[in-house]
């Protein structure tokens, strides 16, 4: 019961306090005067990610042993490999299900510079992330700050390009509800609280992984690599479903693939810079899956222009073939 309430507590309490993070984060973006661009591309994308960021950051810089790190790699690879197979695969089902003018969609109805840009970042970065477990250790380092400004890189780029794919009004602050215009310090302290409080839920939620692992005689890595990214960026995607049945395709995409950028540079790069970086053959198999997920969808709109709603819904196959490896292997 206990390590129930570590692994449920923590996870309810990180999905919690992640909600009022980012309503904080981007009323803070408003009174500092930043683009609407600059908030949703940047504070609000970082805001939405912390959730399953935090899970590696706190494996890996209070967590002790082998197994905090194997938690620490599971959660930093979990998130790119979920939504390069699962997330993008539930899509396209959700694409053949909801018609757009009572028609069923034969294609994608997307802005493909937008989706094209957003792979070709993917799998650039995270094939250099892989790549850097090959590499001498004098090497990583390098590849970690690589990674940071090829993001950064990206963020700027995205923001040239006017790449906020769609921008809602920002709801009342959480703890200045009737307030339309709440004053600096409440809103900086509705950020540093919810960021207290997702950091104590990954406390919980790494504790909570630690003990299962244990009592089942199951590996870290495994438990993380499947529980951590469903648990806290799966719900997220399911906004993609919304945007799909209003026939708001590179949305509901750009909502999975802009994701993937941030998940395979920052956070890999947390990883390689703090640990080894020894990647097992079944976390080398989930990346090669996700590359190989992304890479398909990429060359269909390389070759043909376009993307089909089946080839999304292929790449939940891959998903498939990892759970199979996980428990065979």
């Amino acid at each position: 019961m206990l390590i129930l309430i570590y692994l449920i507590g923590g996870l309810a309490l990180i999905l919690f306090c992640a909600e009022i993070f980012t309503n904080g984060i981007e009323w803070l973006g408003k009174k500092l005067k930043l683009s609407e661009g600059a908030v949703g591309s940047v504070l609000a994308a970082v805001g939405t990610a912390l959730p399953e960021s935090m899970i590696p950051v706190v494996a890996i810089l209070f967590g002790t042993g082998e197994a905090s790190h194997e938690i620490g790699i599971g959660a930093i690879l979990g998130a790119p490999f979920m939504l390069a197979t699962l997330a993008l695969s539930i899509t396209g089902i959700a694409a053949l299900v909801y018609t757009v003018d009572g028609k069923r969609r034969e294609h994608m109805i997307i802005d493909h510079f937008v989706i094209k840009r957003d792979l070709s970042f993917f799998l650039l970065v995270y094939s250099l992330a892989i790549l850097a477990a090959f590499l001498p250790s004098e090497y990583k380092l390098p590849v970690a700050i690589l990674l940071v400004l090829t993001y950064f890189f990206y963020v700027a780029r995205t923001l040239r390009d006017g790449g906020t794919l769609g921008e809602a009004e920002l709801k009342p602050l959480h703890f200045a509800k009737r307030q339309q215009e709440p004053a600096s310090p409440i809103i900086v302290l509705q950020v540093l609280t919810a960021l207290g409080g997702i950091i104590a839920g990954a406390h919980l939620f790494v504790d909570g992984i630690k003990h299962v692992a244990e009592l089942l005689h199951i590996s870290p890595f495994v438990l993380s690599i499947f529980i951590a990214p469903i648990a806290t960026e799966l719900p997220e995607k399911f906004n993609s479903l919304i945007w799909v049945r209003q026939g708001k395709d590179t949305l509901a995409l750009g909502n999975i693939t802009g994701a993937m950028v941030f998940q395979s540079s920052i956070i890999p790069a947390l990883g390689i810079a703090l640990t080894p970086w020894a990647l097992s053959d079944l976390a080398l198999i989930s990346a090669l899956l996700a590359l190989a997920g992304a890479g398909l969808v990429y060359l269909n709109l390389q070759l043909k222009k376009t993307i089909r709603p089946i080839t999304l819904v292929f790449t939940g196959a891959l998903y498939v073939v990892f759970v199979i490896s996980a428990f065979t292997i």
